[in-house]
C-alpha cells in the first residue's frame, strides 16, 4: 500500500479542525485507499448490505464504536447518509469521522443537509507532484500520457479497456444513484466530447446537436460534471471592461490520461506536451489550494493568460504555463498588466532547474518550477 504523504497529512489537519471531514474524488483516485491508509481507524464500506443495517440506528452505532476514529466509505449508499454525519458532528465530539463518495456533498437530494460548518472538505485529486515520489514513479511524461489515477499510472500496459469500464462505472454508481439522468448515450456522448475537447472555450449549444439533447440539458450534463469532479468549469477573469471576454468559460477534463485516451493520442508528440502540462498545472493547484476559485484572462483581440488566481487583499497573480521556457511570449501578459497593473507573473515550466527573473519594459515574470510557485502561492 503506498503511504500519500501529502493527503494524509492534510486529512490529520482537517482534523484538527473539524471532527467530521468530506473526501470526494472521481471514481478510481484512491478514497478507498487512502482512507484506509490512517493510522488507528475503524473502516466500514458503505457498500456492503450488512454495513448499512449497522448504521439504519446511527445514535446506536456511533455508541457501540471500538475507537474514536472512522471511515464511512461511500456513505451515499446509505438511506439518509447527512442524518448520522449530522448527529456525530453534534453529539459525538470526541469521534473523529472521515466519509468518503464521488461528489460534493450537496450534489444529490439524497443529502438533506450539507452540514455547513460542521464539516472540513477535501478533494482528492488524480496524482500531483507529491504523490509521483510516493509511487516511487516520477516521470512526468508516463504521468500525462497515463493519468493520475493510481490503477492506470502503476499498470504494466496502456489499460484502454479500463477507460470504458470506468465510464460505464460512472454512469452506474454515480451518475443513477446520485442523480437518476436518462439518456444514458446523451450523457456519455456529452463526456467523451468534454474530454475531447478539454480546455476549450465552452459553448452549450455546441454539443447541444452532437448529444441530441437540448441547450438546457447540455448545462444541466455541465453541473452533473462538476458535482462529480469529473470536469472543471475555468470562467474568465475582468473587470467588465469592453475590452475583455466577461462571460465564456472554459472546461478542463480531469485527468489527462483520460483526454489523451479520447484525442486518440496513443504517442505524444512534441506539440502535445504543453497541452497535458497545462492540465498538470491546474490540477496541482486543485490539490494544494482545494479552491475552484481559478480563472483564466482573454481580450477581444486574442490576448490569453492560462490562469489568474485572486488572493484576498492582493492583485491578481497571472500564470502561464509553458512545457519549454523557450517557448514564452511576454505578448500576452504584457496585455494583461496593461488592463491590471501590479501583481506577480508567472511562468511554470518543466524544464527549469532554477528560479530566475526577466525583466521586459515594465513587465517582471519570474520563471519557476511548478513546485516553486505553489509554496509563492501559498506562502
Amino acid at each position: 500500500m503506498v503511504n500519500r504523504q501529502f493527503w494524509l497529512k492534510r486529512i490529520d489537519l482537517a482534523w484538527r479542525e473539524k471532527t467530521v471531514i468530506w473526501l470526494s474524488g472521481v471514481r478510481r483516485v484512491g478514497k478507498t485507499v487512502l482512507s484506509s491508509s490512517l493510522p488507528n481507524v475503524e473502516y466500514f464500506d458503505c457498500e456492503l448490505p450488512r454495513v448499512r443495517r449497522m448504521m439504519e440506528d446511527p445514535e446506536h452505532f456511533l455508541e457501540d464504536l471500538r475507537g474514536d476514529r472512522i471511515v464511512l466509505d461511500e456513505i451515499h449508499r446509505l438511506q439518509n447518509p447527512s442524518q448520522l454525519l449530522k448527529i456525530a458532528a453534534d453529539h459525538f465530539s470526541n469521534v473523529k469521522v472521515l466519509a468518503t463518495g464521488s461528489s460534493t456533498l450537496g450534489a444529490s437530494t439524497k443529502f438533506k443537509d450539507t452540514l455547513s460548518g460542521r464539516k472540513r472538505d477535501i478533494r482528492l485529486t488524480p496524482m500531483m507532484t507529491r504523490d509521483l515520489a510516493d509511487f516511487r514513479n516520477e516521470d512526468l511524461v508516463h504521468r500525462l500520457q497515463r493519468g493520475g489515477l493510481p490503477p492506470f499510472f502503476m499498470a504494466e500496459k496502456l489499460p484502454e479497456r479500463d477507460f470504458q469500464e470506468w465510464m460505464d462505472a460512472y454512469w452506474a454508481k454515480d451518475i443513477q444513484e446520485l442523480f437518476r439522468l436518462e439518456r444514458r448515450s446523451s450523457f456519455q456522448r456529452f463526456v467523451e466530447l468534454i474530454l475531447a475537447q478539454s480546455g476549450g472555450i465552452f459553448e452549450a449549444t455546441k454539443f447541444a446537436r452532437p448529444c441530441e439533447v437540448s441547450r438546457t440539458t447540455i448545462s444541466n450534463y455541465l453541473t452533473v460534471l462538476q458535482s462529480t469532479h469529473v470536469a472543471h468549469v475555468i470562467r474568465p477573469f475582468s473587470r467588465h471592461r469592453r475590452t475583455e471576454i466577461v462571460a465564456a468559460p472554459k472546461v478542463y477534463a480531469f485527468d489527462t490520461g483520460f483526454v489523451c485516451y479520447y484525442k486518440g493520442w496513443h504517442e505524444l508528440r512534441p506539440d502535445d506536451f504543453g497541452y497535458l502540462w497545462e492540465h498538470f498545472v491546474l490540477n496541482e493547484m486543485h490539490a494544494v489550494l482545494q479552491t475552484s476559485d481559478i480563472n483564466y484572462w482573454r481580450d477581444k483581440r486574442g490576448h490569453e493568460v492560462d490562469f489568474i488566481y485572486l488572493r484576498r487583499g492582493s492583485k491578481p497573480i497571472a500564470i502561464e504555463c509553458k512545457w519549454s521556457a523557450d517557448n514564452f511570449d511576454p505578448r500576452n501578459l504584457m496585455a494583461f498588466r496593461r488592463h491590471h497593473p501590479g501583481g506577480e507573473n508567472y511562468v511554470v515550466s518543466a524544464d527549469i532547474e532554477r528560479s530566475f527573473t526577466r525583466k521586459q519594459q515594465d513587465l517582471t515574470v519570474r520563471f519557476v518550477r511548478l513546485e516553486t510557485m505553489i509554496k509563492r502561492l501559498t506562502g
